[in-house]
């Protein structure tokens, strides 16, 4: 539903099946933005996430979070959040809003 929402939107839209493979695809190209779920298999989204802020090559890519478990949340760092069930316009406003805010802070700076 995601690829086919962002494809329609115009988006160029680059899959990975786990976190494993996510991680993989951002060390050979970095996107505009990052849909991380965190139910993830193989490696969890929130690894990722973390993976993904530690990275100097990595961590000026903004970032939503999709997540159904509102626990979640609280330990998100990131600008952009969506909850599950995702609405197919609300990615869209989404990714929009988050491309246009850019990265997350770094609160420590």
């Amino acid at each position: 539903m995601y690829r086919s929402s962002l494809v329609v939107a115009g988006f160029d839209v680059s899959e990975a099946v786990d976190g494993i493979d996510a991680l993989r695809r951002l060390e050979v190209e970095a996107p505009a933005l990052i849909i991380l779920d965190l139910a993830l298999p193989r490696l969890h989204g929130r690894d990722v996430q973390q993976e993904v802020a530690g990275n100097v090559g990595m961590r000026h890519i903004p970032v939503v979070v999709v997540t159904g478990d509102p626990g979640d949340l609280v330990e998100t760092y990131n600008l952009c959040i969506l909850r599950k069930p995702v609405d197919p316009d609300a990615l869209i406003a989404t990714v929009h809003r988050c491309l246009r805010k850019g990265p997350p802070r770094d609160n420590t700076e």
